[in-house]
């Protein structure tokens, strides 16, 4: 038993266990690095301690400080969240050590799933269907490739300690295998410090669905299941539960899978047994295979609370004290439909860079659950994740719950920085996904045919300029006199390549007209300081120096342009390659003199959890290198120039 819990974690899943254990009437102590020292799951705890600096490597990822701030501030147990030490077996062991609870599975759990070879030779033998493949120890160069030729193309070279796609590769045929295998393994001993890769065959129309265990190391059981199919380079999107289309044959079976998986370590705690799905004739019984398992809880675990009514951060509090699983599998049920997405503070038009900025204007949808480690204010850091929030949406069936979700997206707001927003209101509205027709390639095949950045319409652009050049919520702040004529202003708005020059006048104290060239719109304020076009109210607008967000049924982000300045970056932007944000140079790729190509790679950052891969604009010579590998640099630092287009005509 213990009356006060450490948070080994930060952002939204140290916010969302506080909450839980607050509710319990626990004490909760967070542990902080020097970039979150006023973050929002300090400002919630009863007390915090400072474990570090910025890098995970420096304080969240540090045990034994973790440990010491437990035992400073008397607390009684550690909850790691998920992500960091959550799936660290020394890390659990170095715990009980010092006398205090892990709230999570035992050490000897975390190893038997640790490496993926090991658990599923293990699954095989407790009767968990696994996907044909070779996990063996000999990780020679040829027999990897004739246990591909023998399991038949495609093939799946996967990092035997991998995890979220990184040392992961398709291979179509023989020819492509020895590249692909060196490519897998480079990543994989960057990323986990082991290049050992197993081989699996590929299915071709797979679906991920993955089941909810629990357990108290004596009693299992599961919470059915999630399907988070909804992928982007193995990255989930949008999760939901229960999967679309499952059969009760098929829940009956997964689940039965699972209680084994769980049973044959002895699992205690909350944990995710994940299947790859052979959905190309429907969802079968035998045509599911284990792929891992998550000995933590999972991001997407509020969809599972939703649908039965259960909160699991609640019953991993209380296993940990020593209680008995809360119920039976008899007294499980599903309740309805839910779907979760993941915001994130990213530019999708760029490759879903993950972006960087101050959340000067933040509004979550009051019909949606919304979990979320950040506050109106807050930075979003260029040393973490960069998710802004999770929105949940629950209905008492999918349609239902669907139509929740979108609705819920439009009525959500962000300023002060890009975010995958906009793609997800059209992922939630693409046909496919509306009817359940989901696989882990949709997001991908359907990429280039998504209008996740809807133009703007003339009424858009026309609220857009009232607030560029007007404090639009001063009552006739857009007021003025003129002996001659109406008041005139003229401003330049951007919006990716699109520019607009536009003149407003001012009509009366409650009606503008913009006059955008091609179209002009009149707009008039309500008794409720609204803007109108033809009766119908446009939306809103925040305002933020240099630019303009509009929220409307979409978000729009315009710059406010000076001309010149517009002209010089023009002009400067093919002949130097820039940082898209902060991060660590990983390595320089390049060195002067050397001719390039248009598209060559010339240098590789480190930012956001993520090596992000530079490539030169245009073609042309290298004519300085201003980085080194491991220099800090900011965001718009230039890294690599190269000759003026004249100086290589010359």
């Amino acid at each position: 038993m213990f009356d006060s819990v450490l948070i080994a974690n930060r952002g939204e899943i140290a916010c969302r266990v506080a909450r839980t254990a607050r509710a319990m009437g626990l004490r909760v102590v967070a542990v902080y690095s020097d970039a979150d020292r006023d973050a929002a799951h300090v400002a919630m705890a009863d007390q915090a301690v400072w474990i570090g600096g910025n890098a995970p490597a420096d304080s969240y990822l540090r045990g034994d400080r973790i440990i010491a701030a437990a035992l400073e501030a008397g607390a009684g147990a550690i909850h790691p969240g998920y992500g960091f030490l959550s799936e660290n077996a020394e890390f659990v062991e170095a715990v009980e050590a010092a006398g205090l609870i892990f709230v999570g599975p035992t050490a000897g759990a975390i190893r038997a799933m640790g490496l993926k070879d090991a658990a599923k030779a293990l699954m095989a033998e407790a009767g968990v269907p696994v996907v044909p493949g070779y996990h063996g120890a000999d990780q020679s160069d040829v027999l990897l490739a004739e246990e591909a030729g023998r399991i038949g193309y495609p093939v799946l070279i996967k990092a035997v300690a991998g995890g979220g796609g990184k040392g992961m590769r398709l291979v179509e045929s023989a020819d492509g295998f020895a590249e692909a295998l060196a490519s897998a393994r480079a990543e994989a001993r960057t990323a986990f410090g082991n290049d050992a890769v197993l081989i699996e065959k590929y299915v071709s129309s797979p679906r991920h669905i993955e089941v909810q265990v629990f357990g108290d190391g004596e009693r299992f059981v599961h919470l059915f299941e999630r399907d988070c199919s909804l992928q982007r380079r193995h990255q989930k999107v949008i999760e939901e539960a229960p999967a679309p289309g499952i059969t009760e044959e098929m829940r009956s079976a997964m689940g039965a899978a699972a209680v084994r998986a769980a049973e044959a370590i002895g699992y205690r705690g909350a944990g995710t047994v994940e299947f790859i799905v052979d959905g190309s004739e429907g969802l079968r019984p035998d045509r599911f295979w284990f792929m891992e398992m998550n000995t933590r809880l999972q991001v997407e675990h509020p969809v599972t609370e939703a649908i039965t009514g259960v909160d699991l951060v609640e019953w991993q509090l209380r296993v940990a004290m020593g209680e008995p699983l809360p119920a039976r599998q008899e007294n499980l049920s599903i309740n309805g439909h839910a779907f979760e997405v993941r915001l994130y503070a990213e530019d999708v038009a760029a490759g879903f860079l993950p972006a960087t900025g101050r959340l000067h204007h933040l509004r979550f949808a009051e019909n949606l659950r919304a979990d979320s480690g950040v506050r109106e204010g807050d930075e979003i850091s260029p040393h973490y994740d960069p998710m802004i929030a999770k929105l949940i949406s629950h209905g008492p069936n999918r349609a239902i719950a669907l139509s929740r979700l979108r609705k819920g997206l439009i009525q959500s707001q962000v300023a002060g920085t890009v975010t995958n927003l906009e793609f997800l209101k059209a992922m939630a509205g693409h046909c496919d996904f509306v009817e359940g027709r989901v696989d882990t390639g949709l997001i991908a095949r359907s990429l280039g045919d998504l209008d996740f950045a809807p133009a703007a319409s003339p009424e858009v652009v026309a609220l857009a300029t009232i607030s560029a050049i007007f404090d639009e919520n001063a009552a006739g702040a857009h007021a003025g006199f003129a002996l001659w004529s109406r008041p005139r202003r003229i401003v330049q708005l951007t919006q990716g390549d699109k520019v607009w020059t536009v003149c407003m006048e001012i009509d009366g104290p409650r009606a503008v007209t913009v006059d955008l060239g091609e179209e002009q719109v009149t707009l008039e304020r309500d008794s409720e300081g609204h803007w109108r076009a033809g009766g119908a109210r446009i939306g809103e607008t925040v305002a933020l120096g240099e630019s303009v967000t509009v929220f409307a049924s979409s978000t729009h982000i315009f710059a406010i342009q000076n001309p010149l300045e517009r002209e010089v970056a023009s002009a400067a932007s093919d002949h130097l390659v820039v940082a898209p944000m902060p991060g660590v140079v990983s390595a320089v790729l390049v060195k002067a003199g050397e001719p390039l190509k248009a598209g060559a790679r010339v240098a590789l950052l480190e930012a956001m959890k993520m090596e992000h891969t530079l490539c030169a604009a245009r073609d042309g010579t290298v004519a300085e290198v201003l980085v080194s590998a491991g220099d800090q640099i900011a965001a718009g630092a230039a890294m690599i120039r190269l000759e003026e287009e004249s100086e290589d005509a010359a």
